[in-house]
This record gives C-alpha cells, structure tokens and sequence, in this order.
C-alpha cells in the first residue's frame, strides 16, 4: 500500500531516505512505507520497533510532506517520548517533532487548548500522588477520619475504582456541579469513603486541578460534548502511531478511536509476549484483537532479533512457548551464535550472590566493563544479599530506579531504633522520635533542641528530663522511653535478630507499615532479619548488637550512585525497554519468581512473560540463578517453574540439579496450579461489580480478598460493610455494572 504524495516533502534537511530505507530488513521496510490505513505490527523484542516508529515519522515528513504538527505519536513513558524525539529529530533535522508524547501528556494538549469546553482554565493542575496525599491529609482532619478508617494508599485505590469502575461519570459532578453544591455533597456525606471520594472531588475542583484519570474523562467528554472539537483534532492528526500498544488500558483504547475516526490511519505497535501491565489495567486483548476491531487491518510480523545471541533466544522461546494465550511466534536470530546460557543452583542466598560475583569479577577480568553488567530480580527485597555480597568484593554497582537496600527508608528506620537502644544519638532520636506517630510534633522537638543546647546534653536525654513538664502531656513520649530503657537493658547476651523483631513490634513500627498496606516495605524488614540471622550463624557468639551496628554501617555508608563503571541493578519492570550485554537474573525461586502473590493462571502467564522479558534484556551472555535451603518462615525453597520451563538442552547448568529436588519442586508447582484454578472462580468477582445476595439483596463489590477466598460487599440497606465468603451460598454476581442483567452463580452458589 502506498502513501499519499503532497508535494516533495522537505528533502535535503534530513539524511537521504533511500539509504535510511536500504538499511531495514524487509518487515521493518513494509512497516515505514506503508501509511495508509490501519496496521498492527506484531514486533518482538530487540526487533527494532523503536527504529521502525522513528523511519516511519521521518518518511512520512521527508517523502509524502506531511507535517510533522499532523502526526501523533504515542509513547508509554516520558523517557520513551524524549529518545523518540532525538531520534526524529537527528533524522529530519527539524526541531518541530510534531505531538510525541504519552496519552496523559497529549491530554494535556488537549485541555490546555479547549479546557474552556469544560469550564476549567488553560492554567490546570496536574496532580501526582504527593499532591492527592496532600489533599487526603486534608480531608482526614477536615472529617476526623483516621488511617484506620482507611489508609491513603488504600484511599488512593478506592478513588481510582470508583472513578473507573462504580462511577464512572464522577466527572460530571466536577464540571456541571457549582463548587458550593460539591462541598455540600461532600459535608453530607456520612461513610468514609463517601467523605473522602466526594470530599477529593471538592479539593480536585477547588483548585482545579485533574489526576491522570481525569485528563483522559474529561478529553473524552469534550469529545462527546463537542463534536467540532473532536472532529478539529481528527482532522489535525493525519496519522496516528501508538507504540507498547499491549500496555493500552480501556480509556486510552477510547481515545484512540475517538482521534482516528475520520483520517483512519492508525499504525499500532506492540509485543502480546510482553504483556506486564495488567495490574494497571492494560490488556492484551486490544492488540490480539484489533483485526476484529477494525476489519481490513494489516498484520506485520517484526520477528528478527537484533539484540541477543541465538542461544538466549532459544531459551526465551523455550520458555514463553509454555503460555497459552499468545500469538504463536518465535524470535529469529540474527546475531553470531555467542555463550550457553548458564544456569546455577546455591545452596543459599549468600551462595547465590557469591556466585554471581565470581562470574562478574571473571568478565570484569576477561575486558567487560561493569557497566556492561546487570543483575535483575522480581522484588526490591531480592537485592539484599547481592548487594552486599557486592560491597564485600568491593564490585561497585548502582541501584536503577530505585535505591540501595540499606539506604531504604524502612531499613533505616529499623536501624536507627537499634542505635538508640545503644547509643541514644541524636540522629536516631530525630529519625525515630515520632515515627509512627508520638505527637512530638516541631514545637516539642525545637523546646527539646533548645534545653538540650543549654544543658550541654542528647535530645533524648532532654526527653528524659522534662517528661513530666506539661508540654509533654498528652503525647507518647513515655512509651518511646520505656520502649528504649526496657529493650536496652534486654539487649546484653540477646541475639540481634530477636531485638530487632521486638523494636519493631513493641514500637508500633510494623503496624504502621500493615496499616498504611505497606507490603514491599515489610517485605524488606523481613529481609534484614534474616540477613541479621544470617550474619548471626556464620559470626558466631560474639556478635554483640554495637558488633551488628558497626557491621550494617560500613555496608550503609557505601557510595553506589548511579554514575560511573558500575553493575547495574533493577526490578525487571525497571528493565523493560532496555538491553545489556550480559545479564543476572537471580531469585529464580517459587514464591519469589513467581511471585507469591500470584492467584490465578493469567496471573502467572504474565509472571511467565515478566519472565520473558527479563531473559530478552540479554545481548550476549545470560546467567539464571536460584537458591536452596529454606526460608525465613521454615518453607523450602524450591527453583523457579521458569527455570523448568525451559528445555534442559538450552541450559548450561553448573551442576546436575537432584532428582529428589525436581520432583519436591515439580509436585509444589502441580498443587500451585491446581490453587490457582480454585481461585479462579473467586477473581471473576472485581472491584466495583454488582452482586446479589440471598439475605442482604443487592450491593457492590469493593474488595476481594484471595487469601480468605472472601469479598468485602457494601449492599444497599446497610450502612456498613460486609465480609462474604464465596462459598457461603447466598452470592450471585451480575453480569454486568448496573444491576440489571443475568445472573450467573459464585463458586456454584446456588440463585436465590
């Protein structure tokens, strides 16, 4: 299919078309030059999409003289959108890129141009997560409310649920509603999350601002609203690309349409196998079926691999092969066949980590720079004995997008409570005084500053001594004393894991962090406790809390900035997109990865494709690598249904893996199955969906719990929540929103 010539385009500027043409591969050369109509290209990773978009952009501004204010193009990250300019611009030598940018930021575009359709001034606020806590802050001591009513991140997901799911015509209120009919609906609210949803809307109109949800609701109302608006940007953008398009949620499919429905040139570019987004609420089934969607679509399949030797390839087929639903599609190899994978099974984390660096010391000594390095893990958590594995071979390595394990907020704080039970300094005791929360707010904290400078003194021993002036009634004050003289004379002769596990307890600090749904956090102190254990057994007796203390400081007081000729380490999502020349992926351990979270088989296609991803960031050398022995908690360890996955053939294990192991392994893998299938049933019920009930009648989903198999259920006639188990008889869900439709049975409840 050909272009639509207007006129020359703008050659001479740029660099020479025919030979930016000669240098792709056939699919990549269909997918440039063919602009008219619609197109989904199916492009595996390292096939050269990113080369693909950019050629494209470039041709249809230098050969069919297309401006560039004309074409939109899409990205899912703002980094993703500042590289695709560059290269854009390095091609056309024109500063005027066109619109490149996420759907939120294009949004943007929109609203500042025609924000008036709506009521709202060009000048909005786009709020962040820092800003709608401010504002919870706010409505919490406006109202009285507590975090046991709800915490902020539970109250931030109960805002995007009802703005998406139970109402979504919240918008409505917030443009035709005068801002003194929103508070009053606000004020007359009486559940608590009535009060905060209604009373964030308020704040939201108050200062006019819009979260990332409403920038796409109140795009798409104008759009409804306005039908010269929307048909003005039709018009305006020719042509319409959307790259990572299996990471598109259902408000973004919307817009999508809503933006080509007149030119109907849309070119789409995604890889179903890297599918990870779904907790966000993206879903695969808008790539695999957009030929449905839009019949007369052409299909491109983008399958050679430019990035990873023949042998990773193997592997990473091998392994997403196991998934079911999927475009059956292999990589294609066009790189020199390179190093066996290797695959490394320790009998610790410790052994693991210290595996690892002999191989990265082995490369680093073999020319490989430690940048060109990278270990990946499913879990912040996971880095824990790595890193300091690392710090002990003095490797040096950076922390990408995210921070080293000892500089993490929880670590600290759990190390600061162990410094005062022994030194009482006044960093802990500022760092820990009012965390959680004691009401030593700053007044109290600047009389004690001021005492302690005039008695030549600690604040804590400032605390001490003013205990029982007023200024300190009504606060926690004497219980953070207690706390500290009780488990400081404990301390002597106990081990360090066990003081550190009653600091945490008898101070409130891991019930602040249940509280607030903190998991990755709690996660990460249940790490360090088992690093202290850990040190604990290989140090022997005389490990002494101030031995433990001066230990973690040497490894807290490491320099791992991100700059410089370092091993870089991640979170797999924090990798996707990129590619090193040799990677790690380590934790390759059931529970782990796959996480234990994971409830049902979709789920854990999309750990498989997380999976995928991670082996596809490989260019020339990949190491997998698992732990044995047990956990924390008693459980064995067992290796990764990923590593199984794969064809033992495309493997280079460095030792013969037991069959007792495999099969202990291969029979907690079946009964993981066979769990994820029960469960099934019990997640069809989401967030938001009405249902029916024997006793209580109608009401509305607003929580599932997998691990209780139960849902939490606010019904219409009463005025409280309820728990429901699933297999309690009396629940029948609706097929659809609004409580009309077919009833369909739960877990084989009976209809009543």
């Amino acid at each position: 299919m050909g272009y639509r010539y207007r006129g020359g385009g703008l050659r001479g500027r740029g660099i020479n078309m025919h030979d930016l043409l000669a240098g792709l591969n056939e699919a990549q050369r269909e997918a440039v030059t063919s602009t008219e109509g619609v197109f989904r290209v199916i492009a595996g990773a390292g096939s050269g999409k990113t080369r693909a978009l950019s050629c494209r952009f470039a041709f249809l501004v230098e050969e069919a003289g297309i401006l560039p204010g004309n074409i939109l193009c899409v990205t899912f990250t703002n980094k993703s959108a500042t590289e695709m300019r560059q290269r854009i611009h390095a091609l056309t030598g024109d500063n005027d890129t066109g619109y490149i940018n996420t759907f939120h930021g294009f949004c943007v575009s929109i609203l500042q141009e025609d924000s008036s359709a709506v009521g709202y001034p060009k000048r909005f606020l786009v709020l962040d997560n820092a800003d709608i806590d401010a504002m919870l802050q706010i409505l919490y001591e406006e109202r009285g409310l507590s975090l046991r009513d709800m915490t902020f991140q539970k109250a931030r997901d109960m805002i995007e649920i009802r703005k998406l799911v139970q109402e979504p015509d919240y918008y409505k209120d917030m443009i035709d509603l005068s801002l003194e009919v929103l508070r009053q609906k606000y004020l007359d609210a009486v559940r608590p999350a009535d009060m905060i949803f209604y009373g964030y809307l308020y704040q939201e109109k108050k200062c006019f601002g819009l979260d990332y949800n409403d920038l796409i609701k109140f795009t798409l109302h104008i759009f409804s609203q306005r039908p010269d608006l929307r048909e003005k940007w039709q018009q305006r953008l020719e042509y319409i690309m959307i790259d990572e398009f299996q990471d598109i949620d259902w408000l973004q499919y919307q817009l999508m349409e809503a933006l080509c429905g007149y030119h109907k040139n849309l070119f789409v570019v995604g890889d179903p196998d890297q599918t990870i987004y779904s907790w966000r609420g993206a879903d695969i089934k808008y790539l695999l079926d957009l030929d449905k969607a839009y019949p007369g679509t052409r299909t491109i399949l983008m399958m050679k691999n430019y990035r990873s030797t023949p042998q990773i390839l193997a592997a990473a087929n091998s392994l997403i092969d196991k998934n079911q639903y999927r475009i059956k599609k292999d990589l294609i190899p066009t790189l020199a066949p390179g190093a066996p994978v290797r695959c490394h099974l320790a009998d610790t984390q410790e052994e693991e980590a210290k595996w690892m660096v002999e191989q990265l010391r082995s490369l680093h000594e073999g020319g490989v720079p430690w940048q060109d390095m990278a270990v990946l893990y499913r879990a912040h958590y996971v880095s824990r004995a790595v890193e300091e594995a690392f710090l002990g071979a003095q490797i040096p390595y950076a922390i990408y997008s995210g921070v080293q394990f000892y500089g993490r907020m929880e670590i600290r704080d759990a190390i600061a409570y162990l410094r005062m039970l022994v030194y009482r300094d006044d960093l802990s005791f500022l760092r820990v005084a009012n965390v959680p929360k004691r009401n030593l707010g700053k007044r109290r904290m600047a009389a004690l500053r001021d005492y302690a400078a005039a008695h030549d003194c600690t604040l804590y021993q400032a605390l001490l001594d003013n205990l029982e002036e007023e200024l300190f009634q009504g606060t926690k004050a004497r219980q953070l004393v207690n706390l500290v003289e009780s488990l400081s004379a404990q301390a002597e002769g106990r081990p360090v894991s066990e003081v550190l596990t009653a600091v945490l307890q008898q101070s409130g600090y891991e019930r602040m962090l249940r509280t607030e749904g903190s998991q990755e956090r709690l996660d990460n102190l249940a790490e360090l406790k088992q690093a202290i254990y850990t040190y604990e057994t290989t140090c022997g007796e005389e490990v002494t809390l101030e031995h433990y203390l001066a230990h973690v400081a040497l490894l807290a007081n490491s320099d791992t900035g991100e700059r410089g000729d370092k091993v870089r380490m991640m979170t797999i999502h924090a990798a996707k997109g990129l590619e090193f020349p040799h990677v790690f992926l380590c934790g390759m351990n059931e529970g782990i990865f796959p996480s234990r979270k994971v409830r049902t088989r979709q789920a854990m296609e999309e750990e498989r494709r997380l999976a995928f991803v991670a082996l596809t960031r490989a260019e020339q050398g990949l190491s997998l690598s698992a732990a044995g022995g047990r956990n924390f908690d008693g459980a064995p360890r067992y290796p990764s249904r990923f590593l199984l996955d794969i064809d033992p053939a495309l493997l280079d294990c460095t030792g013969e893996f037991s069959e007792g192991l495999i099969r202990e392994a291969r029979a907690a893998i079946e009964s993981s199955q066979r769990d994820l299938l029960a469960q099934e049933t019990l997640a069809t019920l989401v967030p938001g969906q009405r249902v029916r009930h024997a006793v209580f009648g109608l009401g509305t989903v607003l929580d599932v719990d997998l691990e209780k198999a139960a849902h939490v259920i606010q019904f219409d006639e009463l005025s409280t929540p309820l728990w429901s188990h699933a297999d309690a008889g009396g629940i029948c869900s609706r097929a659809n929103g609004t409580g009309l439709g077919k009833e369909q049975p739960v877990n084989g409840a009976a209809v009543p």
